[in-house]
């Protein structure tokens, strides 16, 4: 298959690279200023899972239209809205769209802009980075990315992209419910990224602390309610288990969130923790623990801006 990466980010170009490394037909979408690195250094990625370093293919987005078989996205929220434009000539009728966003408006916006049919679910864990010079880092064994037919269908498409996705020194799961994960994971990250940035510190010191191990088990809590009181198809119950994820994870880890505000970069404060805290304000549910967390990202935001 085709398969065209918007972007050659940490995440992208991770996941990318690895499907590059198998010997896939894959092609990077990057601004001017990133293709220009790119054909100076190589794609490069340093991993606990093994280093490997291309020349890939490129273009940017006033390349000649061209329909691809899967486009990846991996942009952040508030690049979106731009991403979307940018991969307009290059999503035809047939072209699956598959998203590795945090949180789940996204999903609206791809289907407003390429129609149901064409966009998949998709999510991923990985703890990855890109440093100065532009070379992927990552240093978790972990390296997974979940896709599938948002209806749960075993289409021939998606085993099409099982097939394109399978042998690499990532691990592609196929989930025949990538809705219910997908909200799982939106619980997760919104709970990881709001507690390590709130705090500004890695999860292993906040967790010691019994008031940090209440706080995280509190924000868990009262987004599964919020959840649930709008319809996600969740599992009940399922903060219990996020908790015991967040109690393995290691000492040092940290949320991208979290490392994009030690850089003074933009975050997704909006897209995770202030979608859930506008639906709990619509349905008249008290989350005490979320709102402290968006009045400190808020802030942020407001210093950096200023």
């Amino acid at each position: 298959m085709k398969i065209l990466i918007v972007g050659a980010g940490a995440i992208g170009g991770y996941f990318g690279g690895r499907l590059l490394e198998k010997g896939e037909d894959v092609t990077f979408l990057v601004r001017d200023r990133r293709k220009k690195e790119l054909e100076s250094t190589g794609l490069k990625i340093e991993s606990v899972n093994g280093d490997c370093q291309f020349t890939p293919d490129l273009i940017t987005k006033n390349s000649g239209p061209e329909a691809y078989d899967v486009v990846l996205l991996s942009t952040k929220s508030y690049q979106l809205a731009g991403a979307i434009e940018d991969v307009r000539p290059f999503v035809g009728s047939d072209t699956m769209v598959l998203p590795l966003l945090n949180g789940i408006s996204h999903i609206d916006q791809l289907v407003e802009a390429f129609g149901e049919q064409s966009v998949i679910g998709g999510l991923c864990f990985v703890e990855a980075t890109l440093d100065e010079d532009g070379t992927i880092v990552q240093t978790s064994p972990l390296n997974q990315l979940v896709y599938g037919e948002r209806n749960g269908e075993q289409s021939d498409r998606i085993e099409r992209l099982k097939q394109s996705f399978e042998g690499t020194k990532a691990e592609f799961i196929l989930s025949d419910n990538i809705n219910q994960e997908m909200w799982h994971k939106y619980l997760f990250i919104t709970t990881m990224s709001g507690i390590t940035t709130l705090f500004e510190e890695p999860i292993g010191p906040i967790r010691e602390l019994e008031s940090g191990q209440q706080t995280i088990a509190a924000l868990l809590k009262e987004l599964e309610e919020v959840m649930v009181n709008i319809g996600a198809p969740i599992v009940r119950g399922i903060s219990d288990k996020l908790l015991d994820k967040i109690n393995s994870l290691g000492e040092g880890m940290k949320s991208s969130m979290q490392r994009d505000a030690e850089k003074s970069q933009p975050i997704e404060a909006d897209h995770l923790q202030g979608y859930l805290l506008k639906r709990a304000k619509e349905a008249g549910i008290s989350v005490p623990v979320l709102e402290t967390v968006y009045t400190k990202l808020k802030l942020y935001e407001k210093a950096v801006n200023n």
